[in-house]
């Protein structure tokens, strides 16, 4: 194992119920009833584009010009006032020798306010990719072979950890190691190479991976 990339949202950071909660109020303004709950379960890791489109035809409707841009700055005033790194983070992060960044589907600019505001962004610098920067979304491969070029590392030499579907699908594309943070699931995902409950748990990952180089 030469480099872990990090999802962000939902990984890294407690965002997904956070991003799923402007949606809802979003939605509310048009009219629109839904759940953040329901939306998080449904969507989670999916582009935003996919996700709009999906709610157009579900709701037959369709979204003005100013919805996205609406939803960025409920999102950002809500990860202001509630974001907050996820249990073990902080801990993994200071902790690791191994080359790590960040891999994501969101903007670049979410992205590192995500960091910033969970107290996470001095831990990546500049290892931080956006899906946006290479027109390339989950579950296609093309974030995570981005990140792995950028870092130098062979794809199979790294490993990924995420939390959603897509992001492992992403992974499995793009034939590396997959480590799927599920803190509420028991069974293992078939998609996952391995599935952890807590953070703490890829310390142990790393030295069983390193001591099999």
């Amino acid at each position: 194992m030469d480099l872990i990339i990090f999802d962000c949202d939902g990984t890294l950071v407690d965002s997904e119920y956070l991003c799923n909660l402007a949606l809802q109020q979003q939605l509310a303004e048009l009219g629109i009833d839904s759940d953040a709950e329901e939306l998080m379960a449904l969507y989670r890791g999916v582009k935003l584009n996919v996700i709009l489109t999906s709610l157009e035809s579900e709701f037959d409707t369709r979204f003005p010009d100013s919805f996205i841009p609406d939803y960025r700055l409920k999102v950002k005033h809500l990860f202001e006032q509630h974001l907050k790194a996820n249990e073990g983070v902080k801990d993994l992060l200071a902790s690791l020798k191994t080359p790590f960044c960040v891999a994501s589907s969101a903007p670049r600019d979410k992205i590192e306010q995500a960091l910033q505001v969970a107290g996470l962004a001095q831990y990546f610098n500049d290892n931080i990719f956006s899906s946006y920067e290479i027109d390339s979304w989950k579950p296609e491969p093309g974030i995570f072979l981005h990140a792995a070029k950028k870092m130098k590392v062979e794809p199979a030499q790294c490993y990924v950890v995420e939390d959603s579907l897509v992001g492992l699908q992403a992974a499995n594309g793009a034939k590396m190691q997959s480590i799927y943070y599920a803190p509420m699931l028991k069974d293992k995902h078939p998609l996952a190479t391995i599935q952890i409950k807590h953070m703490a748990e890829i310390i142990n990952i790393i030295k069983y991976a390193q001591s099999k180089q």
